[in-house]
């Protein structure tokens, strides 16, 4: 998949389903949490229930952190920049796009940060 448009719908329709699945996982920890002890912190069998809920949802905001990167993506992609290091203004290697289709530099200027 060379083409960069096909690359970052691709990789928004994953995301979105990602997205999807982890609000279908969140909303059933909520849903579990409502018939469950209140005093889940001291539940001696494992994780508890916050602690399940939290980590879903820091699951869910980093997938629509990844969704805004894609839209920044789309509109570099736009505007003709995409692929161009918005650090040092060389292109970014098309093995790192592949990689990383949201990636804003190069390797070179990413490993110094």
């Amino acid at each position: 998949m060379d083409d960069p448009h096909e690359r970052l719908a691709s990789a928004r329709h994953r995301t979105l389903a990602r997205l999807a699945a982890l609000t279908r996982d969140f909303d059933g920890v909520v849903e579990a949490s409502k018939d469950s002890n209140a005093d889940d912190e001291h539940d001696p069998e494992g994780a508890t229930i916050a602690f399940e809920r939290s980590q879903v949802e820091a699951l869910v905001h980093q997938a629509q952190r990844h969704l805004v990167d894609l839209d920044r993506a789309e509109s570099r992609l736009e505007a003709g920049t995409y692929g161009t290091c918005e650090t040092c203004g060389r292109p970014i290697g098309a093995e790192r796009l592949v990689a990383r289709p949201t990636a804003t530099r190069c390797i070179a200027c990413a490993s110094r940060a």
